[in-house]
């Protein structure tokens, strides 16, 4: 831990991590290439995706404790050494046609990396940035939706120049480079660190006025933050909003051509302006945060998204269905960058990559709930009105979340200053 280290800097290596392990969202790249090179299923493909996610929220979770105990230099290198030997690995799988090795080192292998440098830089951004929690995190977050707007090009020229073992060979060692150029870096602030425009002085007889700033709800631990009512409140509203963008993600060339009429051509181009949408409401809805607050910012992606979800079954205007589709990707994106800043709201920043990634098992469910929901209700009714019902549904619930959420931290605040600081935490908090 140095005193001397440049805050920004920090952040680029996050940003350099995020990068990497971004590339997932570009996995859609490999499908037909790997089809019709050693005549995988594109089912069976996609299932290795579907296992990366899976791994990446549940080792999240469970290795949340372990990146606080080891701080996140040493964890950002694990990681980066897990996600480097899955992505080489994914290589040599292709190479000697073994489709199980290629679950193995991309699910299983790549996706335990994933989980552990996704929380890796979190918290010590959090700590870096006490006055833009959500700027901080978002410019992170924002790496990781961006991966795939690189890797997806590069792997795409790469595969067309060479071939899918060199391609995987390649970017395995790109990552690898690249995370340990960023978990380098890392490194948490002194104890009681602050920014210079945090810290007030007396300057010829004047005060200068202190950078505001609303304290911690709390101070918590993993077990404590998980006994009270707002780590489950809080994971509610995050297991809604990923499942409403992901179930989007799944199926919007088919909902697209389906819906208005679009050319298979047009849903394409739709659909990879979506990224775009996802990136940028992770730094602009962050960033935005830090001003309304994170509360009322999931509030808005609530209700922004239940009206989008009514109007998208009734909107045969290409145009206006592609601002619908963007709107809920920006709050999609904006989930996820928002998160870490709220929870250090919720509960502190003492075990936050801990608290961090048991939230993250809401990324784990949703991702297989969301895509189900929706291709399920598809076969079965061969029309998505059934899963707009379903997530309309869904997404007021949502909504009645966040505000029951707005009530209970207004009640511990005002018990907060009845009460001594001790006594004020309890589990039904």
């Amino acid at each position: 831990m140095k005193a001397n280290r440049n805050r920004w800097l920090i952040a680029l290596s996050a940003i350099a991590i995020h990068l990497s392990i971004g590339s997932v969202y570009a996995y859609s790249v490999y499908q037909n290439p790997l089809n019709e090179s050693v005549g995988w299923e594109i089912s069976a493909v996609t299932l290795a995706f579907t296992t990366a996610i899976f791994f990446l929220g549940m080792s999240a979770a469970f290795m949340g404790k372990f990146v606080e105990r080891n701080g996140p230099k040493r964890s950002a290198m694990i990681s980066a050494i897990l996600f480097g030997i899955g992505t080489l690995g994914s290589g040599l799988s292709v190479q000697v046609d073994s489709f199980p090795l290629f679950v193995v080192f991309y699910g299983v292998i790549g996706g335990i990396g994933l989980g552990i440098g996704y929380i890796s830089p979190v918290s010590t951004l959090v700590k870096w940035f006490p006055d833009r929690r959500g700027l901080a995190t978002g410019m992170a977050v924002l790496g990781f939706g961006a991966g795939s707007l690189i890797t997806s090009p590069v792997a795409d020229w790469l595969m067309g120049t060479l071939t899918i073992p060199a391609t995987f060979y390649i970017l395995g060692a790109a990552y690898l480079i690249l995370m340990f150029s960023g978990a380098s870096y890392l490194a948490p602030p002194p104890e009681g660190w602050q920014p210079a425009n945090m810290r007030g002085h007396e300057q010829e007889g004047k005060k200068q006025k202190k950078k505001t700033k609303q304290e911690d709800l709390a101070q918590l631990n993993a077990r404590e933050a998980l006994k009270t009512l707002r780590f489950y409140l809080l994971w509610g509203m995050m297991f809604i909003n990923i499942s409403a963008g992901i179930m989007l993600l799944a199926v919007a060339s088919n909902m697209t051509q389906t819906i208005t009429g679009a050319s298979s051509a047009t849903a394409a181009t739709i659909v990879g302006i979506m990224g775009f949408f996802n990136g940028f409401g992770r730094i602009g809805w962050a960033g935005a945060s830090d001003y309304i607050g994170r509360t009322n910012t999931y509030m808005i992606f609530f209700a922004l998204q239940l009206g989008a979800f009514i109007l998208l079954p009734l909107t045969t205007n290409i145009i206006l269905f592609s601002i619908l589709l963007y709107i809920i990707m920006t709050c999609y994106g904006g989930g996820f960058a928002c998160l870490p800043a709220y929870i250090g709201d919720l509960f502190g920043t003492k075990q936050l990559g801990a608290i961090h990634g048991y939230t993250l098992t809401a990324w784990a469910m949703a991702g297989i709930a969301g895509p189900t929901a929706v291709s399920v209700t598809f076969e079965l009714t061969n029309n998505f009105t059934a899963a707009f019902v379903l997530f309309i549904f869904l997404l007021t619930v949502a909504l009645m979340i966040s505000i029951l959420m707005h009530f209970n931290i207004k009640r511990i605040r005002n018990q907060s200053q009845t009460v001594p600081a001790q006594g004020a935490e309890t589990a039904s908090g």
